[in-house]
């Protein structure tokens, strides 16, 4: 159906905005339509993954209408799984020097979390996906400024998966790169999008004035509030005096480098950086960043559904990029694979990262897509993770 297609090419677009994070050249403020790219690709690709994430989870639990009974906790269970081995695959990346980079453990506490929402409603969903973007940036805010050294340093020594892979729960509940306190805003604006019957002329003509909407008003009032207080040129002096971050790993992310305000541990209800609450930027984690990533992961979904629908000649000419949207799994852990093969940490951007490396990763990933999808219906990853999920055939 077309509306999965778009679904599969939006993945695909979120894929190459991955690569980009993590092996492109640091966009140069003002440059052309490629440095335009590296820009929003920054922390957006990541968003509009996560979005992408929560609507495939209705692709498991049921479309329009939630699945019930037998079938219901069956789904559950699959999600479960799911969740589990990417918990394992994103630990075992995290022990490598890409770090917090990766996002695998992050989606399987994502998945987890979602499994009470799996049989609500759109309207619900939305609801509820507003209310986090509101109120979570806050509240993760004043929770990271109580911590102190001493209590993550507690924390990370009783918990198991911090001391394999660097990478605990406190980091994917609120400290890490992609903290489940304020992405679940992503996930479940995913399951929302899930539960709309994308094909309605009247639920496309909603998500049109939706989506430009949010991202107008997450970046528009921004700006606007920053310049109008002096928040702007506070939050420039203290990226100033900012330490070099000692996670090799985060800074495969230019967004983390450049662009995070988020509270580090212990660094005081009112200061400096809770003027991070009132940026845009990604990473920021703010309200702000949340609705302007939010519209814009609807308005490409929405883009690539329509024009997939109404443009045949698309469809076929989009053929090998759609390939990679259905095996992102394979790819994304494949890209962080040859990152990690490659000398002297290449990909490490920006000091030695080029556009001619990101075109290699972004045609190489759309030549083997194309390929494998003549002979397999799933990605390498994809057919050993729906192979693991088929044990929730057991549940009764």
């Amino acid at each position: 159906m077309a509306r999965l297609v778009g679904v599969d090419l939006a993945r695909a677009l979120a894929v190459f905005g991955m690569f980009a994070v993590h092996v492109g050249p640091a966009p140069t403020p003002g440059g052309g339509v490629g440095d335009w790219f590296l820009e929003l690709a920054s922390g957006r690709a990541s968003a509009l993954f996560a979005t992408l994430a929560g609507f495939s989870l209705m692709l498991i639990a049921g479309r329009l209408e939630p699945k019930t009974g037998l079938a219901g906790r069956q789904a559950k269970a699959r999600i479960v799984i799911r969740a589990v081995i990417l918990l394992v695959l994103g630990s075992a990346l995290a022990m490598t020097i890409f770090g917090g980079a990766g996002i695998l453990n992050f989606y399987a506490v994502y998945f987890l979390l979602a499994l009470p929402l799996l049989r609500l409603r759109a309207r619900t969903l939305a609801i509820i996906a507003v209310t986090l973007a509101v109120v979570t940036p806050q509240v993760a805010y004043v929770t990271r400024a109580l911590l102190t050294e001493s209590i993550v340093h507690s924390i990370d020594s009783y918990d198991p998966i911090a001391r394999i892979s660097g990478v605990g729960v406190l980091d994917l509940l609120l400290t890490g790169l992609y903290p489940a306190i304020t992405w679940m805003t992503f996930v479940v604006t995913g399951m929302t999008l899930g539960r709309l019957d994308l094909s309605s002329g009247a639920v496309r003509r909603r998500l049109a004035v939706v989506g430009p909407a949010l991202i107008a008003f997450g970046y528009g009032v921004s700006w606007l509030v920053l310049r109008l207080t002096g928040g702007a040129q506070k939050i420039m002096a203290g990226m100033a005096g900012m330490p070099a971050m000692k996670d090799p790993g985060a800074m495969k992310d230019p967004g983390m480098a450049a662009g995070s305000f988020d509270s580090p541990v212990g660094g005081g209800l009112w200061g400096p950086d809770a003027w991070g609450l009132l940026a845009a930027e990604p990473h920021s984690g703010s309200t702000f960043d949340l609705i302007g990533s939010i519209g814009i992961a609807i308005t490409v979904l929405l883009c690539l559904t329509v024009a997939l629908d109404r443009l045949s000649w698309l469809r076929r000419l989009a053929t090998p990029i759609i390939a990679v949207g259905t095996m992102s799994l394979t790819l994304y852990v494949g890209h962080i694979l040859v990152i990690l093969a490659l000398p002297g940490e290449a990909a490490t951007p920006p000091q030695s990262a080029s556009a001619a490396l990101l075109l290699c990763f972004i045609v190489g990933a759309t030549v083997f897509a194309a390929v494998w999808s003549r002979f397999f219906r799933r990605g390498p990853l994809e057919y050993l993770l729906n192979g693991a999920t088929k044990l929730a055939n057991r549940v009764r």
